[in-house]
Parts: C-alpha cells; structure tokens; sequence
C-alpha cells in the first residue's frame, strides 16, 4: 500500500461564533436553541439532548475519516454532474479545512479546546451513527456559511442534507468511515510501532545468542535453551503480530459500504457513485480502498470489523505473552529467578524502600486485558439479533469506539515497552548459568546412555542429596567424565544432534 501524501493547505478558519451568546436554529421536527458559538446544529442539538449517557464523543479519528468521505462524495458528486461544482467546491475547502485544523490541534495535543468540540455526540446513541453523520453534515454546512458571510444556520450555499450528504445514507457513511478510520489508525500507528518492538526484540536475540539458561515447562525446570532463542520466540510472535495487523487492515479497506445507501440497493445514488468514492478516498488517504463486492452483506453485517478486532486481540495476548514472561524471569531480586534484569523506570513502593516493580509489563498487561474486552464489546455488537438486524448494523458507533481504542492502545503500549523495557533489559548471567547447572532435567542427556529408569532416579537422588547431576554421577563413577562432560554441554543441548 502506498504511503500517505501530505499536501500543505492555508490555515483552516474556525467559527467565528459568539461565545456566551445562544441562537436558533431548525431542522425537520422543529425548532432547537443552540450555543452561539457551535457550529453543529438542530438535529446535532437533539441528539445531545438525547444521549448524554457516557459524556465521550467519538474519537478524533472517526471524525476525520467522516470528514475525508464528505469531501471524496463531493468530488465524485462534481464528477457525475450531480452537484455544482461551485458547491462541491465549498464543500472540499471546508472539510480542508476542518481536517487540517483537527490535524494541528491533534499534534499540539488541544484537540479537546478545538475543532472536535463541534463534534460532542456520544458514543451510545443511534446505533446507525445517523446522529454522528448529521453532526458532521451540519458543521460542514455551517463552515461554509462562514467562509460565504452568511450567518450559521443559514443552510445556504450548502445545505447540509441536500448538498453534503447528497448520494448518501447514515447506513453507508459511518459503517465506511469507521472501516477508513481504522485502516488509517493501524497503518499509521500500529504498525509502525510493532515493528518497533520487533527490531528490538530481534536485536536482543542476536546479542544473547550465546547465553544458555535454564528452560522451563509447566513452570518447572526443562532442558537448556540459548536466551537468544527465547528472545527469538518473543521477536516472531511480534512478526506475526504485524502480519495480522496488515491482514486486518486489507480486510477492512476492501469492502467499504458507500453507495449502498438505506438498505444495500443505492437508492437516491448514482450508480457509480461508490467507485467513485473510494477511488478518491484512495488518493487522499495513500491506501487502495475497494468498494463491497456486495452491499447486502456490508451494510447488514459487520463481520469484517468482527474479524479485525480478532486479530486486535490476538495481537493483545501476543504482548501479553512476552510482557508476563520477561516480568517472571525478572522476579526477585533475590527470591526469584532474576535471570533479566528490568530498567528502573520509578519507585516500586510507598512503604518498601528501594523496591522497583515490573510496571511497564504491567502496563501492557491491562492493555492486553482491555483489548480482550473491547473484542467482547465489538463481537456482541455485530451478533445477530443483537447489533446486526436485517439489513443494518445498530451498534456501529460503540463498535468503531472499541476498535479504535484497541487500535491506539496497542501502539501506544507497544512503543512503551520497546523504548522503556526491551531497549535497556539485560541478562544476570550468573543466574542463569547457575540454574543451568543445578538444573535435574541435565539428566535428559543421560537417558540414552544409561536409559530412561536409571536417568530417573539419578535426578531424583541428585535432587534428595543436593547435588548437580554433574556430581552425583561422578561420585558414582557411572560414565567417565570426559564423555560426561560432552553428555551435559548446555550449549550443545540447545542445538539438534
């Protein structure tokens, strides 16, 4: 997939609103008083009056890519001759200008001061997203008025049904955005930082190649295994894990829902509206999107997004994995393994002086645990019966929520553990050589020369004596000991004969 092209635009014009002030404004069930200084309107009103059940709009990233659609179905309405351009044309330079702005307000990290103060609809409310899509229409609309001199509310130039949402339906537009929102969030995020953590993850493989420690089943001791070989388990599950980030991403570009309008049929929409969209969508966001190969199935279902946050999770206990077993062989420092060595990233304790926790494992833990709930929350809301009804979906905005979240976490996680754990984690070398040599499970390499009874009870007799395998068959005299010595070579032991 191509990466994204970034085009510099003029500074975006935000509301010249009154702050303080209230106006009024209609839609199709009537009248509605509003903040002078909001640039959403009647419909937008209601709904917030409706839902103020979690008080959590959705994230930055579903509005953007909500903003991105309106402006790529502006340009093919343009193409198809369905809307003047002299309209559409007001329509792209106000979603320019919103999207830039909630760019620059993202990096300077003020984006709940700015532009996505124009976008409060909660989470739990329609579950078709028609409040989320009608906020978004409604500002459009009112940024246009701006930029024109009219006054907000006007619906002139553009109005934002007739105009913005032209060739569109709630049912097609927010189920695409929040495929686009996630395509983006995990290409531009999730990937990045998992390969990341790979790179790390793989060059601590490399440097602890040499280093043989004792394995472990079943949390008991094991034959030996290299660190480096441990670390190359870790480093391939992260390999994988960026594959299944990538399976994802594909699985959600390919099937987007826009040009099914209501129900899957197009009504009201030019039959190459779709095409259309997504090949301009393609261009502004660097990915190759595709329209649903049938609009039934993407409208009615959100099995694609199901499927996503499937491999989300898997991802989830991948880190979980690798975050739980560096914490373990870190436990001590003197009452457990202590064969790595954590960073001290803070004081371990409020009581115990000079105690240092495993904290960034921790952290990745409960990011793992969420992501495992937030891929429960999404796999209920795309049952039948339950979010996905005939011919819609109605749990959309708590699905998309949960996607993107578990999306962001992960990076964010992943990029944390890499630069506060992995890059500075050593090895205690003297731990694990010495387990390695108190080790019973040498005795597998005695196996086929004095076979599996006798090796049995040589371990179980070492163990009862509190000696090393090494010892306690030299006392014994039951194999000479240079050929001992080769039989219980760690190093050789972790390699095929």
């Amino acid at each position: 997939m191509a990466k994204k092209s970034v085009r510099r635009r003029k500074k975006p014009v935000q509301s010249s609103g009154r702050s303080g002030s209230v106006r009024t404004e209609s839609d199709s069930m009537g009248k509605m008083t509003l903040p002078g200084d909001a640039l959403y309107g009647a419909t937008t009103a209601r709904a917030l009056a409706n839902f103020p059940i979690a008080n959590r709009p959705l994230p930055y990233e579903m509005i953007r890519a909500f903003l991105m659609l309106k402006r790529a179905a502006a340009e093919t309405n343009m193409d198809l001759d369905q809307l003047p351009k002299v309209k559409g044309r007001m329509i792209v330079k106000a979603c320019n200008q919103i999207i830039d702005g909630i760019d620059e307000q993202c990096a300077a990290g003020t984006l709940d001061q700015g532009w996505m103060k124009q976008f409060p609809v909660d989470i739990f409310q329609t579950g078709s997203g028609t409040s989320t899509n009608m906020n978004v229409n409604e500002v459009i609309s009112n940024q246009v008025c701006i930029t024109q001199g009219r006054e907000v509310g006007a619906k002139e130039p553009i109005h934002p049904n007739d105009h913005v949402n032209m060739s569109q339906s709630s049912n097609d537009t927010f189920p695409t955005a929040m495929q686009v929102a996630a395509v983006m969030a995990i290409r531009e995020h999730l990937i990045p930082a998992l390969k990341e953590l790979g790179k790390g993850l793989h060059a601590k493989a490399r440097k602890w190649d040499k280093i043989v420690k004792i394995g472990r089943t079943h949390l008991q001791d094991a034959t030996p295994i290299r660190v480096g070989q441990e670390f190359s388990g870790f480093a391939a599950q992260i390999d994988y894990s960026v594959l299944r980030a990538e399976r994802a991403m594909v699985r959600l570009a390919e099937n987007l829902p826009i040009g099914g309008t209501a129900v899957g049929t197009g009504i009201n929409t030019h039959a190459k509206f779709g095409k259309g969209v997504v090949s301009h969508l393609s261009k502004m966001a660097g990915v190759r999107f595709a329209k649903a190969a049938n609009h039934f199935e993407a409208q009615a279902t959100r099995d694609c997004v199901v499927e996503a946050s499937g491999e989300l999770k898997t991802i989830a206990v991948s880190l979980s994995k690798i975050a739980s077993d560096i914490r373990l062989l870190g436990s001590g420092p003197r009452a457990g393994f202590y064969e790595l060595k954590l960073p001290a990233t803070q004081p371990g304790s409020s009581i115990m002086p000079g105690k240092v926790n495993p904290v960034i494992c921790e952290s990745v833990v409960q990011v793992a645990c969420q992501v495992i709930g937030n891929d429960a929350a999404i796999t209920a809301g795309g049952l039948g019966g339950v979010g996905s009804i005939l011919q819609l979906n109605v749990a959309m905005p708590m699905m998309t929520t949960n996607l993107i979240e578990s999306i962001n976490l992960l990076a964010n996680v992943s990029r944390i553990f890499n630069d506060r754990c992995i890059k500075d984690l050593d090895v205690n070398i003297d731990n694990a050589a010495g387990f390695v040599e108190r080790s019973l499970m040498l005795c597998t390499k005695l196996a086929p020369e004095l076979g599996y009874d006798t090796a049995a009870k040589i371990a179980k007799e070492s163990f009862a004596n509190n000696r090393s395998i090494r010892e306690h068959v030299l006392e014994l005299e039951m194999i000479e000991e240079e050929l001992l010595n080769e039989l219980l070579d760690a190093h050789g032991m972790t390699t095929p004969d």
